[in-house]
């Protein structure tokens, strides 16, 4: 049962991920077009600011979701490290249960802000308001579903070794 679960939120996450990299990439591509485009020819297009800002709202909070997931959250771990195993084993699932509240936190208020904002269009693109919007309630559930499987003991970690650098001294 777990493996299947497993298997699912892989190809999930994977698609997710790539949709999150495929954003940034295309963010970066607009931003040199623009800058390319202004410089050489006098001339931006109207639409590339807009799309820029879509692209990096959405990355970034698609990049909440993948930070929870590989467990890149703030902690205190030279607090916690001088706590005995047990109360951190119990510390740990609260933790959980609180990051999982702030997930369904961003799937109600966001659906709220998406449905709201489905009426008002961007100036540029004529998109709806909402596509900003509708981000938040897909991370909200990304969300809920890394700390749940956390919580059932799958491990959700999928890039090894990407921890900050400590400088020595």
């Amino acid at each position: 049962m777990k493996k299947t679960l497993k298997r699912i939120a892989l190809a999930v996450d994977s698609l997710f991920e790539n949709f999150a990299l495929i954003s940034i990439a295309s963010m970066a591509i607009i931003v040199a077009i623009q800058v390319i485009t202004r410089k050489l020819f006098n001339f931006v297009f109207f639409w590339s600011e807009e799309v820029t800002l879509l692209l990096m709202v959405w990355f970034s909070f698609m990049g909440i979701a993948i930070g929870f997931r590989e467990k890149l959250h703030l902690a205190m771990d030279s607090f916690t490290n001088l706590l005995p195993k047990r109360f951190n084993k119990v510390l740990d699932k609260i933790i959980l249960v609180c990051v999982f509240a702030f997930g369904l936190y961003l799937v109600k208020n966001g659906w709220a802000f998406t449905v709201l904002m489905n009426e008002s269009t961007l100036p540029a693109t004529k998109l709806p308001n909402s596509i900003m919007y509708l981000v938040m309630p897909i991370t909200g559930v990304m969300i809920c579903v890394y700390t749940f499987l956390q919580l059932i003991g799958i491990e959700t970690i999928r890039h090894q070794n990407i921890d900050e650098e400590v400088p020595k001294t």
